[in-house]
């Protein structure tokens, strides 16, 4: 692509999923179709948006049933599925290594505000079937998630044959090493597209994403009964949500998140603010054109 296509934090690069219109020897990307929507976390410069996946019907939340499953960070994924209004599915893998999957479905389930979740083991094909009515004709999905949870496993299953290697996630801690380097996207015989991605370690939110509300409706709802309108539900009296955890109607853990959310949003939001743009300098003279053979 051209040099234009590469300007820094630019969301408008085309990326996996987009559509393109390319000049008539195909030689470059002229323009880039509008998206119906676009996946993206923070970048680690904390400044802009990094695009993950462009046009997407659903989101493939991927996350194993062992020491890998964290439903903090599940509540992060769900905020971008919001984000992009694209559809999340939760999809546990490695069923077959616990005797009680249903332990995870059901912590999945209580995070997931209406989302749907399905355990399978990729490997054999378990549960596979469940995620068939988002896939078929004219439908791409994505896969997200950690290293060594086993997305191209899945890709794999999904596909009936092998188009991503595999490895095993370590013994130690269940995680894995970067098996996929690269995002890419896989036509199946079905005629469903999907998007399998590197594993990602942090999924920060950018200060313009999707209010927390959208991932904690149980604490949101319960902020609307407090005695103050602006309650940070710390040592304010006649708190809804320190009584709904006491209760044991709220996780302390969702808070804990809740408020984690909250002050990355706040602190990009004042980064957002603060920081200028920096200013391209500009050419002195005229640049030479290069001789065409």
């Amino acid at each position: 692509m051209a040099g234009r296509w590469f300007k820094p934090g630019s969301e408008e690069r085309p990326t996996v999923g987009d559509w393109v219109v390319l000049v008539e020897d195909r030689s470059a990307v002229e323009s880039l179709v509008k998206r119906r929507n676009l996946l993206r976390r923070k970048q680690a410069d904390g400044l802009a948006a990094q695009p993950i996946a462009a046009n997407v019907d659903a989101l493939f939340i991927v996350t194993a049933c062992n020491n890998e499953f964290n439903p903090s960070r599940l509540e992060r994924y769900l905020l971008v599925a919001e984000d992009a209004n694209v559809q999340p599915v939760i999809v546990l893998t490695k069923m077959d290594t616990t005797d009680t999957p249903e332990t995870f479905v059901d912590a999945a389930v209580a995070i997931a505000n209406g989302a749907p979740v399905h355990a399978v083991d990729a490997l054999n094909g378990a549960g596979i079937e469940a995620l068939k009515p988002w896939c078929g004709p004219g439908q791409t999905l994505v896969l997200l998630g950690s290293s060594g949870v086993g997305k191209s496993t899945l890709l794999n299953s999904l596909a009936g044959t092998e188009r991503q290697k595999t490895g095993a996630a370590r013994n130690t801690d269940d995680k894995g090493r970067h098996t996929t380097s690269h995002r890419s996207l896989h036509a199946l015989p079905d005629g469903t597209l999907i998007i399998d991605s590197p594993g990602i370690r942090e999924l920060g939110l950018t200060e313009d994403q999707s209010d927390p509300a959208a991932a904690f409706v149980d604490i949101e709802d319960l902020a609307l009964t407090c005695r103050f309108r602006d309650c940070r539900h710390e040592n304010e009296p006649d708190c809804a949500v320190r009584t709904g955890i006491t209760s044991g109607l709220i996780d302390p853990r969702r808070l804990a998140n809740w408020r984690r959310i909250h002050g990355e949003k706040a602190a990009a939001r004042l980064t957002a603010l603060t920081t200028k743009p920096r200013d391209t300098p500009k050419r002195k003279g005229k640049l030479a054109r290069r001789p065409t053979k």
